[in-house]
């Protein structure tokens, strides 16, 4: 389950104009739109779903600090999607995300206690 994860277009019209504007602003380094075309790769939602160019955009959000991205990635590496499964790999994404009051960061680094 990834943190907050759909971008909620109703027609496939409207799933490839979000996806142009998120690719658009993602690659103007925009954290927020890099987190938002992850979610479209990740989710298949006006492309195939793509586990690799997810975690692409995932890393680049998160390398920006945001913390949404930053779970997304952990659980990315817990769950070994589009890349190898990495425990210590998801526990420091989760971290980072939970430095920052995420709650769904915080549950899933909890989790891995457990």
């Amino acid at each position: 389950m990834l943190c907050f994860g759909s971008v909620n277009a109703v027609t496939q019209e409207e799933s490839t104009e979000a996806f142009n504007w998120f690719r658009s602003a993602a690659e103007l380094g925009n954290a927020r739109a890099q987190w938002d075309l992850a979610l479209v790769y990740y989710n298949g939602e006006g492309v195939p779903q793509n586990y690799v160019e997810a975690v692409k955009w995932f890393r680049l959000s998160a390398e920006q600090v945001y913390a949404k991205a930053q779970c997304n990635l952990g659980e990315m590496y817990y769950n070994g999607q589009g890349v190898a499964q990495d425990y210590a790999e998801a526990l420091k994404w989760y971290r980072l995300s939970t430095d920052q009051g995420n709650l769904r960061g915080q549950y899933n680094l909890g989790m891995m206690y457990i």
